[in-house]
């Protein structure tokens, strides 16, 4: 029994999925008892816990809402036996013809309350205001003598729901949370809470969401502040889990705080969380790589195996006349290294009956990128035939740079379900590699010494096409995700020729982009759901 002023509040940091509301409230259900058996009093879930996150256009459908309340009410009943445990869940609600963000307390078979979201985001992946209608009523309730009061997410952004809540007299303040990941992002949630609860005087428990959904990768790293804006809490990243925090008087008691992850970390256990829920989550069996000899196929084969497992991965060489030598030795090592299953599939004979069967359109024509292509489309149209038989689905290998100038073969090497390092730019990679291999040795040092190149004609290397990756991820990173211009480009030191040339290539190569798969967002900015830009159009910086 808790004495007065003594409260035990859990973090439910769950992985839910977008539609699976059966399988969401199961998952609730289950955090909910254990928590109960730790002796919890409060369990808070994340943001639109119940049925995931995004739900995107789901949420313009009437039966998404019925079906919604229908088990929202089922998992009330079903607690009802957790005497006086509370229970925070996120649900979308429908109200007259009204809708909503919710997040409602369920406690001894009731619904006793419901906090509407104020802050609709609006803004890089989000799009709230297509689909929910702002409140601004405060959501306070009281136990052993701390009030507590209800935020969802954006609503902390900024200072007038925490104030309000304040003003109701609540000590702490919970705040279910759906926020994606990018690099760097728990430095600027710590920072934003801080200064709009903390420094209105209160405490708050930060549950945010875990696992992966298309593009968004949810880190989960929830939290616990005391009053001055301390972390006293902190749970893992990248992984379920559930985490129990007692308060006294309003303030949270600490507990020893894990170790920070480094960038390279952060992003090895995103893209990593990404593969294995996309893949789990739509019901692929297995996964299938082009392997080439090169650090793309390489960095993604040991994503796939460290979130899939070796036996659900299949790595398959083509290789054609203008392979190296080394390409073969280094893929045959790498798949030994990691035990996936290996098959190599040359395609030189196909690419001699494409040529054949062009002859006449061709004739008297120089070969150029053309004949590249056809290499890289015979390659792409043989993994998605092994994709068709097997059910596996292919992970594409090109990386943010590539994707950003176009370096990329639509049908080729595009070809495929789901794109591992698509905001990975190529400098990145690298040290993505070397992090992987600080774990275990799986990549050959001659992989990622070598010069990267398609292999498409003979002595191709990528620096043939684009200007040295340091320059050009340098340029993409602030053009395209810091939003500079030109100008600013140039004022940094960087050449009026590698400037236009890149800003250019951006620009054309739209229309690839938008056929290309969806792959885990790592960057603040990707192309994706955050970058918008017409395939038409002739503005020129």
């Amino acid at each position: 029994m808790n004495r007065l002023g003594s409260v035990n509040v859990a973090i439910a940091q769950i992985n839910s999925t977008v539609g699976d509301l059966v399988g969401n409230s199961q998952r609730i259900a289950h955090a909910a008892r254990q928590a109960a058996e730790l002796g919890a009093d409060i369990v808070l879930t994340p943001e639109l816990s119940l049925v995931g996150y995004p739900p995107e256009d789901l949420l313009l459908r009437r039966s998404f809402y019925a079906k919604s309340e229908q088990t929202l009410h089922a998992l009330a009943t079903e607690l009802a036996d957790l005497k006086d445990l509370h229970v925070i869940v996120g649900h979308p609600l429908q109200q007259g013809l009204l809708h909503y963000n919710a997040a409602s307390l369920l406690c001894n078979g009731r619904i006793i309350a419901s906090y509407r979201k104020h802050a609709l985001p609006n803004y890089t992946v989000f799009d709230e205001k297509r689909y929910f209608i702002a409140a601004d009523e405060v959501c306070t309730f009281d136990l052993r003598g701390i009030r507590f009061a209800i935020n969802i997410c954006e609503d902390t952004w900024y200072l007038d729901m925490p104030a309000r809540a304040r003003a109701a007299g609540a000590q702490v303040l919970l705040v279910p949370n759906a926020s994606p990941y990018h690099m760097n992002k728990q430095h600027l949630r710590l920072d934003v809470m801080r200064e709009n609860v903390c420094q209105q005087g209160m405490a708050l428990v930060y549950a945010n969401l875990v696992g992966a959904q298309d593009e968004l990768v949810f880190d989960g790293s929830s939290f616990v502040m005391n009053s001055a804006g301390d972390v006293c809490v902190q749970a893992p990243s990248f992984k379920e889990s559930l985490t129990l925090v007692e308060f006294d008087a309003g303030q949270p008691k600490a507990q020893p705080l894990p170790e920070a992850l480094s960038l390279e970390a952060q992003v090895y256990e995103a893209l990593v969380l990404g593969v294995r829920d996309y893949v789990g989550k739509n019901g692929f069996p297995g996964a299938i790589i082009g392997l080439s000899g090169g650090v793309d196929s390489a960095l993604t084969l040991a994503i796939a195996v460290d979130a899939l497992g070796a036996d659900k991965v299949r790595a398959v060489m083509m290789p054609s006349d203008y392979t190296a030598e080394i390409s073969w030795v280094d893929s045959r090592d790498m798949v030994a290294r990691l035990g996936v299953r290996y098959d190599e599939i040359p395609i030189s004979d196909c690419f001699t009956a494409f040529r054949h069967s062009l002859d006449f359109e061709f004739a008297n024509l120089a070969e150029d990128a053309t004949e590249e292509n056809i290499q890289a489309r015979i390659r792409g149209t043989l993994l998605m035939a092994l994709s068709n038989k097997s059910g596996s689905i292919v992970l594409t290998t090109g990386n943010k740079s590539e994707m950003a100038t176009g370096y990329c073969t639509l049908y080729g090497d595009m070809a495929g379900g789901y794109a591992v390092i698509k905001d990975i730019a190529k400098t990145l990679v690298y040290r993505l590699c070397h992090y992987r291999n600080s774990m275990s040795d799986v990549i050959p040092d001659r992989i990622l010494t070598r010069a990267p190149s398609a292999e498409l004609r003979p002595n191709q290397t990528d620096q043939d096409s684009l200007p040295p990756y340091e320059v050009l991820d340098g340029i993409l990173n602030l053009y395209m995700e810091e939003g500079q211009g030109v100008a600013e480009l140039l004022a940094a030191g960087y050449r009026q020729e590698d400037v236009d040339r890149i800003v250019r290539l951006i620009k054309i190569n739209e229309y690839k982009r938008r056929q290309a798969p969806v792959g885990p967002r790592v960057t603040h900015r990707a192309f994706g759901r955050d970058w918008r830009y017409p395939i038409t159009s002739r503005f020129k910086e």
